[in-house]
């Protein structure tokens, strides 16, 4: 069965700057490639997203077309930096504006996230990577994503110094390991949730 993958990167810096967590988030497509799922990535910031908690927020806003493509991918790779210890203001406009998949339903009456999987990626300099993940589950876990077992991969360079993850030369070996188990298994539930859907609430 074909799979699909869409990161949305949640970086503040726009296109072309270089992203660390760009980088992560590629680094979860090619994981996942590996196990069959085509991928695109998106660098949020450089669209027009207006802020709100509706599917269209009026002329100019760019989250409808974004969210085609979230709706029409199996999975979610949600990669954010950590500033100031938390999420960016980026990461959090997409998910006030996945709120508004609350409701919304599929031909069948289940809401329309039920059925996609979401795993995060966080990059840093500084800690707060599982703060930020816990967030980011929970609110993705709200509107209807299911987070498979080990579903974050994340990167936290040393306290108060400099160093980006993308100014690494060399493989960080648990990173890397957790790349590889968020990706798999990612794609291995996603396959059971496109196989069999979950019920329809209420029936």
């Amino acid at each position: 069965m074909a799979l699909t993958a869409l990161a949305l990167n949640c970086t503040l810096k726009p296109s072309p700057a270089t992203s660390s967590t760009e980088k992560l988030a590629r680094e979860v497509l090619g994981e996942l490639a590996r196990h069959g799922v085509t991928g695109d990535l998106v660098r949020v910031v450089d669209h027009d997203v207006r802020p709100g908690v509706q599917t269209d927020m009026g002329e100019g806003d760019a989250w409808p077309a974004l969210r085609e493509r979230v709706l029409a991918a199996d999975i979610l790779v949600f990669a954010t930096p950590t500033w100031m210890g938390h999420a960016t203001s980026v990461a959090q406009r997409v998910l006030e504006r996945l709120d508004a998949e609350l409701s919304e339903t599929d031909a069948a009456g289940r809401p329309t996230l039920f059925g996609k999987v979401a795993i995060v990626a966080v990059v840093g300099n500084e800690d707060g990577a599982h703060k930020i993940s816990a967030d980011v589950f929970q609110a993705l876990d709200d509107v209807g994503y299911t987070i498979p077992a080990q579903g974050v991969t994340y990167w936290n360079g040393e306290a108060m110094h400099t160093t980006d993850y993308v100014e690494l030369t060399s493989p960080v070996t648990e990173t890397d390991s957790a790349t590889a188990v968020s990706a798999a298994n990612a794609a291995h539930l996603a396959g059971l949730l496109a196989a069999s859907a979950y019920p329809v609430p209420g029936n």
